[in-house]
């Protein structure tokens, strides 16, 4: 069978240097785990390290004590979804899905 997403309108805010004070205000405690520094693979760096790449911790719906938490790199689109939730979501795959809603 196929299905066709619901019209929902979310909020979103794309995780850059840019907007990491709007990131800070948007994505509330305990969602919000910590801003990390990346490595040229996209992998955390130790808590004294530092880099020109940028990540976020999140604890989302799906976090648990197996998988952990979800990494947001910079460029990825964080999103409130319809519960209050918070998750990553890769630029490609937001582009895909979601337009702006005209009038906010």
């Amino acid at each position: 069978m196929k299905y066709r997403k619901k019209p929902v309108v979310i909020e979103a805010v794309q995780l850059t240097w840019g907007t990491w004070n709007e990131i800070c205000d948007f994505v509330p405690k305990p969602a919000f785990e910590r801003g990390v520094y990346l490595d040229d693979n996209g992998e955390v760096l130790p808590g004294d390290s530092t880099s020109r790449r940028m990540g976020l911790l999140l604890n989302t719906l799906e976090s648990n004590k197996v998988t952990g938490s979800l990494l947001a790199t910079e460029g990825d689109w964080i999103i409130k979804g319809v519960k209050g939730e918070f998750y990553p979501c890769k630029p490609d795959i937001f582009a895909a899905t979601y337009d702006p809603v005209e009038g906010q």
